[in-house]
């Protein structure tokens, strides 16, 4: 292996994130528009074995852990055929996948049998109206369906990434902590961040982690903070009490994490991206599709991830939201 992926701050990088898709199959108002969504034409996505190839010259780099979005990474047709083909590249410690589950249930199995291992499934509310009041569409049962499917197959735990948004899902808090002791399922509370399609993100309409902290703390029991948590994970997690139910907290509002950040992503047309928030990108499907060698390649990601800045700027005068939305990035 050469040198490994390192920025100006010292942050060293060995976790990739791999939109497959832009596409999707609900319309959560935080991350696309309601209709008319204008996708990216299909020529122009990875195909899988670009995306393998990409994992290849990663894990020489010291990347050995990968993580599937979209978009609805499920959409995207015989997604366990890439979890499988990624699963056999040697360095490959740790395969992830986040979905919103709607189509979970038919795929669980075979991304198990895959190879896949870790699973988090996006679910903003256990209220159906509600759901459907934040997705714009049908499918809370079938989400439901496929968390349950997902741990029969060997899940475990099966992660649901809750987006917490004040004036919304403040009714959501206590029976998400009551979900999380009743399944086993761990729950991460995820502050709303400025990455919406219709710029409407305010800071005022952030529910902050310390809030979600306090209401479960109080109406079921004190949440106890986990001893030896891995520094570079995004999420803070705890425990109630009485030791059932876990809890994480993705406070990257109130608490950017930023200096403790492993990862990067490319896009699902090829473009890197060393921050969620990145307004710059690196193009590495021109390198792939024209004659690009390995260490084009890896030279080109080095230098997308040495330019890494410290840090998002949310909470400065300085923030821009990137141009494009969260689906069109990559969750």
């Amino acid at each position: 292996m050469s040198e490994p992926l390192v920025d100006s701050f010292g942050r060293v990088h060995n976790n990739l994130r791999i939109s497959v898709t832009d596409r999707c199959n609900i319309r959560c108002f935080y991350c696309m528009p309601a209709e008319n969504v204008q996708f990216m034409p299909r020529a122009d996505l990875l195909s899988f074995e670009e995306m393998e190839r990409f994992v290849r010259i990663c894990v020489g780099l010291g990347v050995n852990k990968v993580r599937l979005t979209g978009g609805e990474p499920l959409v995207r047709k015989d997604l366990s055929k890439l979890v499988a083909m990624i699963a056999a590249i040697e360095g490959i410690h740790d395969i992830g996948i986040t979905t919103n589950g709607i189509l979970l249930a038919e795929q669980a199995q075979e991304l198990w049998d895959a190879g896949l291992r870790r699973i988090n499934v996006s679910l903003d509310a256990l209220d159906p109206v509600k759901f459907k009041e934040i997705t714009r569409r049908e499918g809370y049962e079938k989400v439901l369906e496929g968390i349950q499917a997902a741990q029969r197959v060997g899940f475990d735990p099966v992660k649901v990434n809750a987006v917490s948004v004040r004036g919304m899902t403040e009714s959501e808090i206590v029976p998400f902590g009551e979900f999380a002791r009743k399944t086993g399922a761990e729950i991460r509370f995820i502050e709303f961040m400025p990455l919406d399609a219709d710029n409407a993100w305010e800071r005022d309409k952030v529910l902050f982690a310390h809030e979600i902290i306090e209401r479960l703390s109080a109406e079921i029991m004190p949440l106890i903070p986990i001893p030896d948590q891995n520094p570079h994970a995004p999420a803070t997690e705890f425990v109630f009490q009485d030791g059932v139910g876990r809890i994480g907290f993705i406070a990257s509002v109130s608490q950017p994490f930023c200096m403790n950040c492993d990862r990067f992503r490319i896009t699902a047309d090829g473009k890197v991206r060393n921050c969620l928030f990145s307004l710059e990108e690196t193009d590495i499907r021109g390198l792939l599709r024209g004659g690009g060698t390995d260490s084009q390649i890896a030279e080109a990601v080095r230098s997308s991830v040495a330019a890494k800045w410290e840090g998002h700027q949310i909470n400065t005068a300085k923030f821009i939201q990137p141009n494009r939305p969260m689906y069109s990035i990559g969750g």
